[in-house]
């Protein structure tokens, strides 16, 4: 690597983490500043207790919104290196050697590709992995919180209510789990019975739910009407997928924007209903998308800042930030309108790659018209 290049990718890198502490930083402190209250909940248990649950709680934050940032990172990092090259000079110096500036942003678009591998460790790895730490409030501790369960399905297609669940203790007190066969040739279920029990504590060595006296009423059909059996059957236990870490997550809405590729593909193959599979699948397809956009909105702005006039900057950097705050709107937009219904028709995947479809092209024009 040349000298250039490694001066170049030494500014790009300091930006890069200059602007990602920065941001983050700005994140944590007003979410802080609009919840202080809810911490505050806490102060019984003594400041340091409240200051070690601030900083759990905004650590495992702290990787939701990379994910959210880490476009404008890496366009805000880039923009920084640059446009102080431009307003010392350097690049017109650089130039007069007769280096060609595609050649100039080269270490920082390769370095670009790395950080775009973080996100993807992000997304896969680390989220999936703190998600029940992501969804919890302001003011309970980690592992502490008590809430009810309501219809969450498992992959044998039962639905598990109860209403007190003890994450602490992973126990689910009066839990009432709704058993369902699938009809087949269809995408309907069919009630066949109820499992009721008094508590049921998770197994982790045999992977399933302990009951305590534990019952199951099948539900039999007498003079055309479905009736619940009077001879219950005792039922030890009840495997599921869902784990005593899952529920948490699985309560929130948007819960599978949490999941990594893998568990996403597999919630896929479970019979659902279509607005879900939808959901899944516009996941999917965003998780192949968000690096491809990050890069695209980096490839968008570069161009517009690398110009010969140190006057020109300010306006090179303005329309350089419209146009990235473009296309993030505009993934925005299709994000919201991934799973609904659009003349007639639900398009998951297609929704994901129209800002791809937009702005790629752009980014081509600016760098085939880019004055070297």
């Amino acid at each position: 690597m040349k000298i250039l290049d490694k001066y170049i990718a030494r500014n790009f890198i300091v930006g890069y983490f200059i602007v990602l502490v920065v941001l983050i930083g700005l994140c944590v402190v007003i979410d802080l500043f609009i919840n202080l209250d809810e911490f505050a909940e806490l102060s019984d248990l003594g400041a340091r207790r409240v200051l070690s649950n601030m900083a759990t709680y905004y650590g495992a934050q702290s990787a939701l919104y990379f994910r959210y940032l880490s476009g404008f990172i890496t366009v805000i990092a880039a923009l920084f290196s640059l446009g102080r090259m431009i307003w010392t000079n350097e690049l017109i110096a650089v130039m007069a050697s007769g280096t060609s500036l595609k050649r100039i942003i080269a270490p920082v678009v390769l370095l670009s590709i790395l950080f775009t591998g973080l996100l993807v460790v992000d997304q896969e790895i680390i989220i999936p992995r703190l998600a029940n730490q992501l969804v919890r409030s302001h003011d309970a501790l980690p592992g502490e919180e008590t809430y009810d369960v309501w219809f969450m399905g498992d992959e044998n297609g039962s639905l598990i209510n109860t209403r007190n669940f003890d994450e602490k203790t992973g126990t689910m007190h009066k839990p009432t789990i709704i058993v369902r066969e699938p009809v087949p040739d269809s995408v309907r279920w069919d009630v066949v019975g109820e499992i009721q029990a008094d508590s049921a504590i998770y197994n982790r060595e045999k992977k399933r739910w302990d009951l305590k006296n534990g019952i199951f009423l099948k539900i039999v059909k007498q003079d055309e009407e479905l009736l619940m059996s009077r001879q219950p059957e005792p039922r030890a236990f009840y495997e599921s997928d869902v784990t005593p870490e899952d529920i948490p997550v699985r309560r929130q809405e948007d819960y599978k924007s949490l999941l990594s590729s893998a568990q996403l593909a597999r919630l896929a193959q479970k019979r659902t209903r279509v607005k879900d599979l939808a959901e899944l699948y516009s996941q999917k397809h965003f998780r192949i998308t968000d690096p491809i956009i990050n890069l695209v909105m980096l490839m968008v702005a570069l161009p517009l800042v690398v110009c010969r006039d140190p006057k020109a900057l300010k306006s090179a950097i303005l329309i350089s930030f419209v146009v990235t705050v473009s296309c993030f709107v505009v993934t925005f937009g299709c994000r919201m309108v991934a799973t609904e219904v659009i003349f007639n028709q639900v398009r998951p995947e297609l929704w994901p790659w129209v800002p791809v479809f937009i702005f790629l092209p752009i980014a081509f024009i600016e760098f085939d018209s880019m004055k070297t």
